[in-house]
């Protein structure tokens, strides 16, 4: 398989070792450690293999406990917390060599009618993501080429990142930035019908950039870095259906970082400013 999209929907295509154990593939990357979208994904369709399929996600809850090892396998266990009359729990340990690297706990509800609805419109207007350059592009009008360690990611990378605001390339350019970052989002290729393989796929996206609205204000976010981060915890609650190969606007904002941590929102749009999920991340910051 060449699409990188395809590659996403193979990788979350976890091997059932057991009744409630499952086997992710971790590939082998140039990076110190799993990606955690990768582990997230992975985690939520592996509890979502042991429901009867009807009721999708409205949300999780996870925490990073340690490091994963590229390239090494991850076996996810699942616990069956709750079958309820209209909602199933899940709680999921993902296990590497023999030590808990994560753990989710996922709440699937069965749709219903509510007896009203509102939400709050986007935060601000942004350009349409058909007028936008892809990051790929932008770095490569910037730097006139790709370190190859960027173009081996850029040709791997199952989405479709364009920022929505200029990117920052000095520390002139940062001063006085506010801590929000919107990019627009979609899955490289298609993928697929299944509405599972969308959530989780999206999952993936979604820690992807969100901790760029930390970084923003003290670094540029293309260029060298002066900070080691990782996320260590991550929450997601999913409002509508949606395609995560069609366009998403994902709006983030930092409120607050110290003492070595910083929290991240992320509201997730459409084309048309439906509100599809919330997610809430924080990181931990070490300077190098």
């Amino acid at each position: 398989m060449t699409n990188p999209a395809e590659r996403l929907v193979d990788l979350l295509d976890l091997e059932q070792i057991e009744v409630n154990i499952f086997r992710g593939r971790s590939p082998q990357e140039s990076l110190q450690r799993v990606f955690g979208g990768q582990v997230a994904g992975q985690a939520l369709v592996a509890a979502g293999r042991t429901t009867d399929g009807d009721r999708p996600v409205h949300s999780l809850h996870a925490y990073f406990l340690r490091p994963g090892r590229p390239g090494v396998p991850i076996v996810y266990q699942v616990e069956r917390v709750r079958d309820g009359r209209s909602f199933t729990t899940r709680r999921v340990t993902a296990v590497q060599q023999g030590r808990t690297i994560f753990n989710l706990t996922a709440s699937f509800h069965q749709p219903e009618e509510g007896p009203f609805e509102h939400q709050l419109p986007p935060a601000r207007e942004v350009p349409d993501p058909e007028a936008l350059p892809t990051v790929t592009e932008e770095i490569r009008k910037h730097l006139g080429a790709l370190p190859e360690r960027l173009e081996r990611m850029a040709r791997r990378q199952p989405f479709d990142i364009r920022y929505a605001d200029r990117l920052r390339w000095n520390a002139e350019e940062i001063e006085g930035a506010d801590p929000r970052s919107a990019v627009w989002m979609r899955a490289v290729g298609p993928l697929g019908d299944d509405p599972l393989v969308h959530t989780c796929a999206l999952t993936y996206a979604s820690d992807m950039t969100l901790l760029d609205a930390v970084r923003i204000p003290v670094e540029p976010l293309w260029g060298p870095r002066n900070f080691d981060m990782a996320s260590l915890d991550h929450a997601m609650w999913f409002h509508r259906p949606f395609r995560a190969d069609e366009w998403f606007l994902y709006d983030q904002e930092s409120p607050i970082a110290t003492g070595g941590r910083g929290l991240a929102r992320g509201r997730i749009y459409d084309l048309q400013g439906r509100l599809l999920v919330s997610v809430v991340q924080e990181g931990l910051f070490r300077a190098l």
